[in-house]
């Protein structure tokens, strides 16, 4: 993306984690435990990903998804995940069976400042965002905001990345280009049309696109800031849920589909359920190609169990639409029984990745009538090492121009920086290992690259 300066006003501090791993999400998560599903124990894993595979004539998947995302090829993907997702997180996930990803969420006015400004407020980082590579596609950019007007600036802005300056955004989004006064508003909706940069007299050559699609985060159970709501709190304000929802789909160019990511309600009032059930029915009346539903509540955020039933009757009011489900799936038959059992569309999965790209692996085999195995030693430790070498290639952008190797072949700043980046991974990635707590305690230990070395060497030698 380009960048011009520009002053942003900041905003209070307030705690922006959305779906991570405990260290970013809530010191109180839930551990991993069973969703509540009564009757569940009456479906067998193995039985439902054979029944998914031989579903929509043998294609496991419900063609529209493919058709609308190409390479979307399976009844699953991996989640934004706060503080975990990056190019590097997706592109071993890619390497291991998934077939769709989705960025961390970015708040609106940190794409339009152009990343400055937020220290303490950002939500995610633009650089976490950025693709990887050719490789790491079909990819969604998943946004989060308070105003339809930066909403749907920031959603072109995703799209078009690098066709028009930062301020150009701005000038859409805001009048003169200033953040807006109370009574002020954005040229669009209505009015002047944004449309594709390339129809527009006098602009730049339209760049390839880095998103196959924009994901509109009403979920994250986040704090308001200056009161102003924003992801899961949209929930209790659904007229001004669809305002944005508006806003976004018209601004984003008609041949890029649009999704949104949900909580199954704000909380569990009558009103919160029929506040989801209008936003739900109108994402698709407006044009939005699928929903992803988290089974907790707002309020719950990632503490108790998630509510699978929830699910199932959201399918029987809707048996045409499509969306995915979200919650305590955390081994690869979980996925399945959740199809199965909620009929859902596919499944969106989160916190369970993170440590264990085999999830995909393992998926893909029950797909194939294959059992799902655990990763040996070996698998670990090689994916530990690609990891840690996608983690240092992905943050050297962060410091352009820097050395690879430094003169004294001590380890560069990327270096350094991806071994304290692989601690959070570390921990995860022990649960895996015969030795489990006494690895995982060696990782919460690793400061540097001689740490994380060691760790390599003493417990991931077969």
């Amino acid at each position: 993306m380009n960048s011009d300066s520009a002053e942003i006003p900041g905003e209070e501090e307030g705690d922006l984690s959305c779906e991570g791993g405990e260290e970013s999400v809530s010191r109180n998560a839930t551990a991993p435990t069973p969703a509540i599903a009564p009757g569940i124990e009456a479906i067998d894993a193995r039985h439902a990903a054979e029944e998914v595979a031989r579903s929509h004539g043998g294609l496991g998947i419900d063609p529209r998804i493919p058709e609308l995302v190409p390479g979307f090829d399976a009844p699953f993907f991996q989640a934004g995940l706060a503080g975990y997702s990056d190019a590097a997180m997706r592109l071993i996930a890619r390497k291991h069976g998934c077939p769709f990803c989705v960025t961390e969420a970015l708040l609106d006015r940190t794409l339009l400042a152009g990343g400055r400004g937020f220290a303490k407020a950002d939500l995610g980082e633009i650089h976490d965002n950025v693709p990887g590579g050719q490789d790491d596609h079909p990819l969604a950019g998943q946004i989060m905001g308070s105003d339809p007007r930066e909403m749907a600036a920031s959603a072109l802005k995703m799209i078009e990345q690098g066709t028009r300056s930062d301020r150009a955004y701005r000038e859409l989004a805001y009048v003169d280009g200033r953040f807006p006064e109370p009574g002020e508003h954005l040229r669009l909706p209505g009015g002047f049309q944004m449309g594709p940069v390339s129809n527009r007299p006098g602009s730049e050559p339209h760049a390839a696109r880095s998103f196959e699609a924009i994901d509109v985060n009403l979920a994250c159970p986040v704090k308001k800031i200056k009161a102003k709501a924003r992801g899961g709190h949209w929930l209790a304000e659904p007229q001004g849920a669809i305002r944005i929802l508006e806003a976004v789909r018209e601004a984003v160019p008609a041949d890029i589909p649009c999704t949104v990511k949900l909580r199954r309600s704000f909380d569990d009032t009558p009103e919160m359920a029929e506040n989801f059930e209008r936003i739900f029915t109108a994402a698709f009346d407006i044009g939005y190609a699928w929903a992803t539903v988290h089974a907790r509540t707002v309020v719950q955020k990632y503490v108790g169990p998630s509510r699978w039933n929830v699910l199932r009757d959201l399918r029987a009011r809707h048996p045409g639409k499509i969306f995915f489900g979200s919650g305590d799936i955390w081994r690869a038959e979980d996925i399945f029984l959740m199809i199965r059992y909620a009929g859902v569309s596919g499944v969106s999965v989160a916190r369970g990745c993170i440590g264990n790209p085999w999830i995909f692996t393992q998926a893909r085999s029950l797909l194939r009538g294959e059992p799902a195995l655990a990763p040996t030693i070996a698998q670990q430790r090689a994916v530990l090492d690609e990891h840690f070498r996608l983690l240092v290639a992905v943050n050297g952008t962060m410091r352009p121009g820097s050395p690879k190797f430094n003169a004294d072949g001590s380890p560069t700043w990327s270096e350094r920086h991806a071994a304290r980046l692989m601690r959070k991974f570390g921990v995860r990635f022990s649960a895996h290992h015969p030795r489990a707590e006494a690895v995982r305690l060696k990782m919460i230990a690793v400061k540097d690259m001689s740490d994380w070395n060691r760790v390599l060497c003493e417990d991931y030698q077969e």
